[in-house]
Parts: structure tokens; sequence; C-alpha cells
């Protein structure tokens, strides 16, 4: 199986070092400053589950057809992504996204057709330094993909193989698409709570009203993944639940980081998206509402500075 992902940033480069390391035939869609970063230092990944450093295959420009492309774009880079990979889509080229929220699916179904795009999320706190050096910066390593059409199951099982010999805490799904929204709504709530109240899932629950905040918030994007059809199964419903009332916790988003440095963030991708999801379906989501202007304020300003 012949890879293509695009981007080797901390996502796309910590799971392709990975198959990497396992042997896999991988190459890199990277732009000209990361290029000369990988052919100087190499692809170098430090993570508590081994360090890896290997010598990368990079293009700058995609001029032939892959097996699998990889996405692990920002939600803003998705139609300059698009335009990137359409020349490694041959005709039987399968896509897998590795993208926060769902709106992205649509997307790419209308460019590729939804039996060439398959389904992924992965769960893994990571960045990547001034150095070029992917960063893991716990032991969370989830990747989960599936199916969404009969056509994609070859692709899904030649993927598998090449996760199998990997340290990679990997999932085949049989309902990806439930998976995503589980994802999804938690992420929301947990994107939602800490951008809005600039600190970590323990210090608002520290806060008098704190915890009868996180519990509604995640009651509102709870509701709107079920007014979708995709309903969160009990068990993990009481899981996230546990987590978001944690006064212990010292979690904040990814979002919430980006909000700190004064960067963009998906804001429209995430929050923007479920709320309108929520309008469509006559749900009220005052606390989801709040939290997307406050980052639309906070893109206003980041954009005033750009």
């Amino acid at each position: 199986m012949r890879i293509l992902i695009l981007g080797a940033g901390g996502v796309g480069g910590y799971f392709g070092g990975r198959l990497m390391e396992a042997g896999a035939n991988v190459s890199f869609l990277v732009r000209p400053r990361r290029q000369a970063q990988l052919m100087e230092n190499w692809l170098r990944v430090e993570s508590p589950h081994g360090n890896i450093r290997v010598p990368a295959q990079t293009v700058t420009k995609a001029r032939k057809p892959y097996d699998l492309v990889l996405l692990t774009c920002k939600a803003w880079d998705l139609d300059a992504a698009i335009d990137s990979v359409t020349p490694a889509m041959g005709p039987d080229s399968i896509l897998m996204p590795l993208l926060n929220g769902v709106r992205h699916m649509e997307v790419l179904d209308r460019a590729f057709g939804r039996e060439r795009v398959m389904g992924g999320l992965c769960h893994i706190p990571i960045t990547l330094d001034e150095q070029g050096v992917v960063r893991h910066l716990s032991t969370i390593h989830k990747l989960v993909f599936g199916a969404r059409h009969e056509g994609q199951l070859a692709a899904v099982a030649a993927l598998a193989e090449a996760f199998r010999p990997t340290c990679v805490d990997w999932h085949l799904s049989d309902n990806i698409m439930q998976d995503l929204w589980e994802k999804y709504f938690f992420l929301a709530t947990l994107a939602g709570s800490t951008c809005l109240m600039r600190g970590t899932v323990g210090s608002i629950n520290r806060q008098p009203g704190g915890t009868d905040f996180m519990k509604a918030l995640l009651a509102e994007c709870a509701a709107v993944a079920t007014a979708e059809g995709y309903a969160p199964r009990t068990a993990l419903l009481d899981e996230y639940g546990g987590q978001i009332v944690d006064a212990g916790s010292k979690v904040n988003a990814s979002m919430a980081r980006d909000v700190a440095k004064g960067g963009r963030t998906e804001a429209e991708h995430i929050l923007g998206d479920l709320a309108s999801r929520a309008r469509a379906h006559g749900l009220a989501t005052p606390l989801l509402d709040l939290a997307l202007l406050h980052l639309r304020v906070h893109e206003e300003g980041v954009a005033a500075i750009a």
C-alpha cells in the first residue's frame, strides 16, 4: 500500500513515523520549509512510546496516484488541502481525513464522492516544535478508522495490516460516523468550556456554578448529536460526564491553547457547525452559542492583526 500523508506536523508526523518505523511505504506532501527540515534532520518524534528518527520521503506537489491519502490539516486549510491532494487521487484511491468535527466529511464527499472517503479520527496530545520535532505530550495515541462504503473495505484492511506491527493504539470501527460524532460532541464541550472560561476542566469545576455549567454544556452538545441521528452510547456518555466534572482535571482543549497564544482556531468548524445544526433542529443551545460568540470575537482580533 502506497500512502501519502498531507502534512508532517504533529498528527501526520506521528502516525506516519510509526508506519515508517514498521516498514510501510509512506510519503509526505509538505511545504518547502518543512521539506528542508526533514531533509536536513529527518523525521524526528519524541514520545513516551519510543523516539523515532527516520529519513522521510517528501514531495511538495502530488504528481501521481496513491492507494491511500491521509489528510491531517487544520479545518481552515481544507479547501487548499483538497486542491493539493487531487492529483494523488487516482480512480482507485481512498482518502482518510483525520480532522476534528464532521463538517469536513460532507465537503470531501462533494469533492471526491462518498465511496472514496473513509472515516478516521485520533486522540493524541501532540505538537510540532520550532526545530521541527514532533513532541508527543502523553501516552495517549489512539487511532480509529473504518469504512463508510463497501468499496473501501480493502483499503481499510490494508491500513489495518500496516498498523498491526506498530505500537499505536489503533482500532477498526464498524460504525465510524457514530465514533466521529461521539468525539465531536465531547470535543465541542471541552473546547467551548475551556475557551470561554480560560481555564482547565478542574479550575472550572472548582468555582461555584462551574459543575452545573459543564453538565449543561455537555447536555446541549449531546442533544445536537442525538438530533443528527447519532445519540451517544450510554456508557460513553457516562464516561464523558465523569471527565467534565473532575475538579482535579488539568485538561484543556488544544483550541484553548490556540486562544492563549493568540492564534487561529477551528471555532467555526467545531462550535459554529454544531450551533448551526442545533438551529436547524430547533434546539436551544445558549451556552454553546455564548462560547461561539466568544471565539468569534477572538477570531476577529486575530484577523485584524494578520
